[in-house]
């Protein structure tokens, strides 16, 4: 079994920034692909970054050039910083982790961390 454990939201005002971390533990040998979801009151969750073991990455076109994925393979954490967030980044934001090459599929899930962004 692997255990997911977000960290770093809060409440920021638009314009702002903040750093998620997502520690992996347990079983994590077979874990590939990890990112990022976030889901908004009312809507979907959706994919907002994920990245591979070799570090590829792919953004939702509603983040691109304002938030970064990365990840630290020796620490079993993967990141995603915001920056220049906007009101409509508001919402509980997942670390996910999946066999697979891409964070489509997800295997595990955390508990999430909330980010509010005040306008």
């Amino acid at each position: 079994q692997v255990q997911l454990v977000e960290s770093g939201g809060g409440l920021v005002q638009a314009g702002g920034s903040l750093r998620l971390s997502c520690a992996a533990s347990g079983t994590i040998f077979n874990i590939n692909a990890m990112g990022w979801y976030r889901q908004a009151p009312g809507k979907q969750r959706e994919l907002v970054a994920d990245i591979t073991r070799g570090g590829s990455t792919n953004y939702a076109d509603s983040v691109k050039g304002r938030f970064t994925i990365s990840r630290d393979n020796a620490k079993n954490t993967v990141y995603l910083q915001m920056n220049s967030l906007k009101p409509e980044d508001t919402a509980v934001y997942y670390c996910a982790a999946g066999w697979g090459p891409r964070a489509t599929v997800v295997n595990y899930w955390g508990r999430g961390t909330r980010v509010t962004v005040s306008s």
